[in-house]
């Protein structure tokens, strides 16, 4: 599959467009994936078992409470072994971190940093260490499919869809696998307002929205929706306008969109002062460093 010429291909119907994150902005569904999901499998398949408490502390910190949230899962990896090794605990139990020289030279190349490209690489060169990233990786999607179901869009993401169907155009823009955007939005019946769902296999946020968007319209007539400083950095990166859904306040933040910033998006009034005060109240929501 050509993803980048998919993205290419992407029609403009309206003079206006919409990309939205997915995980923790439209759904609730962040704190069971990472709790649920990949933080028990990082314990198994990393050997974290004798300090699993503060793995734990560790994971949730680099993917839920700082501004490393919402980032692609093997740079959360990434990020967590580089705290791990760093923490007292770890090592006065007895837990010995490997270099993982293979994963870091893997995402310096990689831009599409998904199963696919992981699995391609693991098929054509073999390598012991890439190998059980990747069933670290299977297993993270075959918990979720297991277990993250039936969880609903926040209240007023159904409003806002609706609004700007017929404005707008309207994708979502997430490093989750596609399979499974794919079916939490189907199963909640809110595809059908989508021109294209962009998942991990597409690449970065960054060329989601340069794929989809940048160039074709206006760089204030594009809005980035979401709730981790990645969403943002793929919108400044665009030049593009950005609104915050602040992780603990995603209800206010979807119902300020719904009274007030989708209006001021469509009329022209969103950058400036708006967003900028939007950006702040975000900002402080998420730490950079950890209290440890």
């Amino acid at each position: 599959m050509d993803y980048v010429a998919e993205m290419k291909s992407l029609p403009k119907n309206h003079d206006f467009f919409i990309g939205y994150d997915s995980d923790g902005c439209i759904f609730d569904t962040m704190e069971i994936k990472q709790k649920e999901c990949f933080c028990p499998n990082f314990i198994k398949h990393f050997g974290l078992q004798a300090a699993s408490k503060y793995a734990r502390e560790i994971w949730t910190f680099v993917n839920l409470y700082s501004k490393t949230r919402g980032c692609n899962r093997f740079l959360a990896v990434q990020h967590a072994l580089a705290f791990i090794r760093e923490h007292a605990e770890f090592a006065k139990r007895g837990v010995k971190i490997a270099d993982y020289n293979s994963l870091n030279a893997w995402i310096e190349v990689e831009t599409k940093l998904g199963n696919p490209a992981l699995e391609a690489k693991v098929a054509a060169e073999g390598d012991a260490e890439l190998t059980a990233i990747l069933k670290w990786s299977h297993e993270v999607n075959a918990a979720i499919e297991d277990m993250v179901f039936g969880i609903p869009p926040f209240p007023g993401v159904k409003d806002i869809l609706a609004k700007a169907e017929g404005k707008a155009d309207q994708i979502v823009v997430s490093q989750t696998p596609l399979e499974a955007l794919t079916r939490e939005w189907k199963e909640n019946k809110i595809d059908h307002y989508l021109g294209m769902i962009c998942g991990q296999e597409h690449g970065t946020k960054t060329e989601h929205l340069a794929y989809t968007a940048a160039g074709k319209y206006d760089s204030d007539k594009i809005l980035m929706i979401g709730d981790a400083p990645g969403d943002l950095k793929a919108a400044k990166a665009n030049n593009v306008l950005f609104c915050p859904i602040v992780p603990g306040c995603e209800e206010e933040s979807w119902a300020k969109l719904n009274n007030e910033g989708l209006e001021r998006f469509f009329n022209g009034t969103y950058a400036g002062d708006y967003e900028e005060s939007l950006l702040d109240e975000f900002d402080k929501a998420l730490p950079e460093f950890p209290s440890w």
